[in-house]
């Protein structure tokens, strides 16, 4: 073998990463040419010592192991979203970015020894071919894949492939007891952004955004056109756990919102470039109020469109204060299906105001953040949160706003204690209703959406049987018997209907949506 194809992508690999900190004074497009074509002493440098180990050290060692650590430990000196992806997870991670995969279009969960279909697609070969939620995938071709101890990524693997190959499945319908066999074409299956989009009332709509992906603005124009075309007059945008995604997506969604030349976000560089980002004519939205959802897992993108709202005097931010995350991250590949995704810029809301929080230290700087806010009391009071008069802007009707970790709401509202503690049994929830539908699916996809939000579990039968298994284990009282009813109910609805329905029986009662309420009612008390 020729040790010069085994070293030379090793070293362009990790001379990407060494190039963070060398040759600043380059232009970064013509610093990639000198790295590609001109070595320089410290890219020789480490050059040399990665074919000393490889072919000189005592030991076999994985170079490609070694190198990775490498970067990582590189990244790490940087800032907390410099990231490397390696190879083996690059497939994946542009999947959920470009909002499809391609496969045969089901979620499943393993039970037992068997794959359990959980939900189908749509639009996806399973959903055509008919398969249900409840099915049981046996074989894949030649591929026994019961009574065996399979890990998810194999029948990952087993299940997805190149478009339009095709797989036969040998299923086991346990609501029929019959077994029977279909052929399926792999295809593209869309990975859905908006999670829930519906009217509450007669004039309020709510859209749940789960991420920021290729596909999201696409997702989300139609679900705000149907809403419009419901008669919406105000709208819920819920960002709530959002991490975020593409910047140009967030942008896209805001123009919706603000009128003709009105400024979104900015970016600056080290260089000092700025690029800013105006709304146009073409928003759909521009006049009717919005109402801005986020918490401490709001991030990125999300706090881009509440910055944008915020900074723009539209609309209202309820919530929590968002995670603070005021970097922007451009994608990198390193010539072997791995990548880095490292921090270029920084973005700042149309009053100038950076959100991003401080990232130096030894703190675990995406766990610590939650428990530091929760222990100094932010999370249930407004008075904790801590802001810095030196950070303090103002928007053009006078509003005060501030920068340094965070979207801080318009409208405050505290965690809901019961519910964050009862979400260590969500786990469990899901297992119950999984096993509860199996056993009862024939009698329970009798109902209709309308009749199972009106009607199902009015005895609470089947909520005290899953809360006798909660207090054997627990054994103690109980004491969130609300919040157990309504998501063990949202968890069924998911298992029988879809996502659409979790989101409507999760949202009664749900206190930032009941502060829309109210706020919406003054409004309406004020115009009348």
């Amino acid at each position: 073998m020729d040790k010069n194809k085994v070293y030379i992508p090793l070293f362009l690999a990790i001379a990407v990463g060494l190039g963070i900190f060398i040759g600043s004074t380059l232009d970064y497009s013509k610093k990639k040419n000198v790295m590609l074509f001109n070595q320089t002493p410290q890219e020789e440098k480490i050059k040399r010592l990665i074919d000393y180990i490889q072919y000189d050290y005592v030991d076999k060692v994985n170079t490609d192991s070694l190198l990775d650590g490498t970067i990582q430990q590189l990244l790490g000196k940087l800032d907390p979203h410099s990231v490397y992806i390696p190879a083996a997870e690059a497939d994946d991670i542009a999947e959920r970015m470009n909002g499809e995969f391609v496969g045969i279009g089901v979620q499943f969960r393993m039970y037992k020894d068997t794959i359990a279909v959980v939900q189908v697609l749509e639009d996806g070969p399973s959903k055509q071919a008919g398969i249900k939620p409840g099915d049981r995938i046996l074989i894949a071709d030649k591929d026994t894949l019961f009574g065996k101890k399979l890990n998810n990524d194999y029948i990952i693997k087993t299940l997805k492939g190149k478009p339009k190959t095709k797989v036969n499945l040998t299923i086991y319908r346990k609501s029929e007891n019959k077994v029977y066999s279909v052929l399926l074409r792999r295809g593209k299956v869309a990975i859905k952004s908006i999670d829930a989009h519906y009217m509450m009332n007669d004039s309020l709509g709510y859209i749940k955004v789960q991420r920021f992906a290729a596909t999201t603005y696409k997702e989300f124009k139609k679900a705000l056109d149907e809403l419009i075309a419901k008669n919406m007059e105000h709208l819920v945008l819920d960002l709530r756990g959002n991490p975020g995604g593409y910047l140009g997506v967030a942008t896209k969604m805001v123009d919706e919102f603000l009128e003709d030349d009105k400024l979104i976000v900015f970016t600056k560089n080290k260089g000092g470039k700025v690029d800013k980002s105006f709304a146009s004519a073409k928003g759909d939205f521009e006049n009717g109020k919005v109402y801005v959802l986020i918490d401490e897992n709001s991030a990125s993108a999300s706090e881009i469109i509440a910055g944008a709202l915020q900074d723009n005097d539209k609309g209202v931010i309820v919530g929590r204060r968002s995670f603070g995350k005021g970097l922007v991250q451009q994608e990198m590949g390193l010539g072997d299906g791995s990548a880095v995704r490292l921090t270029v810029s920084r973005y700042y809301t149309p009053t100038g105001r950076s959100i991003q929080k401080p990232y130096e230290g030894e703190n675990d700087y995406f766990n610590d953040s939650f428990r530091e806010r929760y222990l100094n009391g932010e999370m249930s009071s407004v008075d904790s949160i801590k802001v810095a008069d030196s950070l303090k802007y103002t928007t053009p009707k006078g509003k005060t706003v501030y920068g340094g970790g965070g979207i801080v709401p318009d409208e405050f509202v505290a965690i809901d204690s019961i519910a964050y503690f009862g979400n260590f049994y969500i786990p469990a929830m899901r297992q119950f209703a999984f096993e509860y539908v199996d056993k009862n699916r024939v009698e329970l996809e009798q109902y209709t959406l309308p009749e199972f939000l009106e009607n199902f579990d009015k005895d609470e039968k089947i909520l005290n049987e899953f809360l006798a298994i909660v207090q054997k284990n627990t054994q103690g009282e109980i004491d969130n018997r609300d919040y157990y009813k309504r998501y063990l109910k949202s968890v069924f609805a998911r298992s029988l209907f879809n996502d659409l329905a979790f989101y409507m029986v999760l949202n009664q009662n749900d206190k930032m949506l009941e502060r829309v309420k109210q706020l919406e009612y003054k409004v309406d008390y004020i115009k009348n």
